[in-house]
């Protein structure tokens, strides 16, 4: 069993909703991505989301596309946040890591590579944005082999036949787009996001993990009533915008947007 399925079956067994903050690596410089990370373990983290920075992030909105600008141009790569997590996992053997990206770098050095490094590294799962399922039958070996989970976005338009196709290839859990759109825009329909994630309850025995549009703690803690985690990404990140200039106050502006939600989300238990 590895951490994130381990993650998943604790919190299950304890009544709780996976906290799965997103942020990008590198953001302002590379030196802030490991106290970040412990920061947000402290605030309630399950499971940590690392955004492996690129130059054409289609899925993402202006706030994590700007992320993206300001972390290439302090100079971080592949091999910069792979070291990070590996420094993370000196103190922390116990949180889940998952990167996520796109295609372009992780072809680039080569996907054997990548998923060596990745397991060298400490990381448990890999979302590539743009990897479709049916490649992935192909390619989940690779990661598989290393007991790495390959983890895939469902969207509002996911056929059920293509839902299928998905779960066959997925592994750790399932991350639900709740929104048309890219991230950071529009605001979260609760009913909605309860009537699509039963649905795909239907086509996987995986968690489901819920993102895109949940931007406070009313909203993690509205998701955490349908969804086994909730996925917050823009709302971090703007807080690291926010401080850029000021980068030792992020960690605790970020924690502090965390402990927020995971307050709400474990509010739901009574």
């Amino acid at each position: 069993m590895n951490r994130t399925t381990k993650r998943f079956a604790d919190l299950a067994a304890s009544g709780r909703k996976a906290l799965i903050p997103f942020f990008t690596a590198g953001d302002p410089t590379p030196e802030m991505t490991l106290p970040l990370m412990h920061a947000m373990v402290k605030a309630g983290a399950d499971i940590i989301e690392v955004g492996m920075p690129f130059s054409d992030p289609m899925a993402d909105g202006p706030v994590i596309q700007l992320a993206c600008e300001r972390s290439l141009a302090a100079g971080t790569s592949v091999r910069s946040i792979l070291k990070s997590v590996a420094q993370f996992r000196e103190t922390d053997n116990d949180t889940p890591v998952v990167l996520m990206g796109y295609l372009n770098p992780v072809e680039a050095m080569g996907y054997e590579a990548f998923a060596q490094n990745c397991a060298e590294a400490g990381v448990d799962g890999v979302l590539l944005v743009d990897l479709p399922p049916e490649e992935a039958l192909e390619v989940g070996p690779i990661f598989r082999d290393r007991d790495i989970d390959l983890i895939f976005l469902v969207a509002p338009t996911t056929t059920e036949a293509r839902m299928e196709l998905i779960n066959r290839a997925a592994s750790g859990y399932l991350y639900y787009v709740s929104l048309k759109g890219v991230t950071g825009s529009a605001s979260l329909d609760p009913v909605a996001v309860a009537k699509r994630v039963e649905t795909i309850r239907k086509h996987t025995k995986l968690p489901i993990g819920v993102g895109f549009g949940i931007k406070d703690a009313e909203s993690a803690r509205l998701v955490a009533q349908v969804a086994d985690g909730v996925v917050v990404g823009s709302a971090l990140v703007q807080q690291i915008a926010d401080n850029a200039a000021t980068p030792e106050l992020i960690p605790e502006k970020v924690a502090a947007v965390l402990r927020a939600m995971r307050q709400a989300m474990d509010s739901n238990k009574g």
